[in-house]
């Protein structure tokens, strides 16, 4: 199990509360930025520094596109590339994802300002489990109850009663699904997702077209 869970990515809404309003981070194991924005049939974008100058980039390529084209930005951690949309979803639609996951693993989860979520994890073009954050108890894929006890231990809201099982806050009412889906996440790349990565990495950075 997950030593993981939803309490260590409380700081995330905190933070950067207008990245959180709308997101999809994903995390791609082997491929560099430029190869996962092939892979997406992408175009170069110029670089970004921290997460804000990401999210105002991203609402002024929406306006500018007039809501054609979705801003990508990328940072190689490790063997892992991380990927982040403000406001985005390219990289949890499964006719994009599934695809380009093709050899390598591919690790997605996504919120909406309408309270829409969804997590993926795909393994070389094989949708592995996909399911609703905050609805967990439903779930799809090939392997979709091979992560349930350590979605248990991360705090993921079981039972339909919208409050996490065992977050390790001081808030049981607190929903806890994305900071779960970061845990989730942490939990299949090794990769944690910190301030100091958001605030501090100069972004390479590219778009795709809306579908």
């Amino acid at each position: 199990m997950t030593t993981t869970t939803a309490a260590d990515y409380t700081w995330f809404e905190e933070r950067f509360p207008d990245l959180a309003e709308a997101y999809c981070f994903t995390l791609v194991r082997g491929l560099t930025p430029a190869e996962l924005l092939g892979r997406l049939a992408g175009r170069a974008e110029p670089a970004l520094n921290g997460a804000d100058a990401v999210v105002e980039a991203a609402f002024d390529l929406v306006r500018a596109s007039d809501g054609r084209r979705q801003l990508l930005a990328m940072a190689t951690v490790g063997d892992w590339t991380l990927l982040i949309e403000p406001n985005g979803y390219t990289s949890v639609t499964e006719d994009r994802a599934l695809p380009a996951s093709a050899g390598t693993r591919w690790v997605s989860h996504f919120v909406n300002i309408n309270g829409l979520d969804a997590f993926l994890w795909a393994e070389d073009a094989v949708r592995r489990l996909w399911f609703e954050p905050g609805f967990p108890d439903e779930r799809w894929g090939t392997t979709p109850d091979e992560l349930l006890d350590v979605m248990h231990g991360a705090g993921f809201p079981f039972g339909g009663d919208g409050e996490a099982d065992d977050p390790g806050t001081d808030d049981p009412g607190t929903d806890l699904s994305a900071p779960a889906a970061f845990a989730l996440a942490q939990h299949l790349t090794g990769v944690a997702v910190t301030p100091e990565l958001l605030e501090g990495t100069t972004f390479t950075c590219g778009s795709v077209e809306v579908r």
